[in-house]
């Protein structure tokens, strides 16, 4: 092939690309609705977040006092069948344990109370709570050791809630037990 030759091939496979490149703008797609979200066929639906915290809110505080109460039946109601739990000390436990810890009540407390209670809405089927937690005189009965532990002491929270077949349930929680605080460095004396 000669140089011109090569020059005026050259010349058309860019011209092609850009042509290429200009029939493929997504901006001049003309039957795209901008007000649809992708991998939608309709607009998205309003979320009303105030009711979403307050319903959470509301199961969270359900949660805590059912388990305090030895209330099997709110328990069951409250979290999601596959819903996955990690305690402070790192084991990880299911709808079964957690049932199985309520129904003996191998937990005890004088109290449980919750706090600092931040609700973040994902959308209309997904939220989840942080919080703190403070047990007074709380104690463990280790179902597989049956050794007593002592389970007082303030905790961090976090428990992720989905809406399902039009009720919200808890499918994902962790707790950390907040440690006291060291002395600063600078403190004297």
């Amino acid at each position: 092939m000669n140089r011109n030759a090569l020059s005026i091939a050259l010349t058309l496979a860019v011209a092609l690309v850009a042509l290429a490149s200009m029939g493929c703008n997504p901006s001049a797609d003309t039957n795209l609705n901008s007000g649809l979200t992708t991998n939608r066929n309709s607009a998205p639906e309003p979320v009303n977040t105030a009711s979403i915290e307050a319903e959470i809110k509301k199961l969270e505080a359900e949660w805590s006092a059912a388990a305090n109460a030895k209330n099997v039946e709110a328990v069951k109601r409250i979290l999601a069948d596959d819903i996955v739990l990690t305690y402070p000390d790192g084991t990880t436990g299911n709808k079964a344990s957690e049932i199985e810890l309520v129904e003996t009540g191998a937990i005890t407390a004088d109290s449980w109370d919750v706090s600092e209670n931040k609700v973040t809405v994902l959308n209309a089927d997904a939220a989840f709570i942080t919080g703190r937690a403070a047990v007074k005189n709380g104690k463990l009965k280790d179902p597989k050791t049956k050794q007593t532990i002592d389970i007082s002491g303030e905790y961090r929270f976090l428990d992720v809630f989905a809406k399902r077949d039009g009720r919200w349930q808890a499918v994902a929680s962790h707790v950390t037990k907040i440690q006291a605080p060291s002395p600063s460095p600078s403190a004297k004396p």
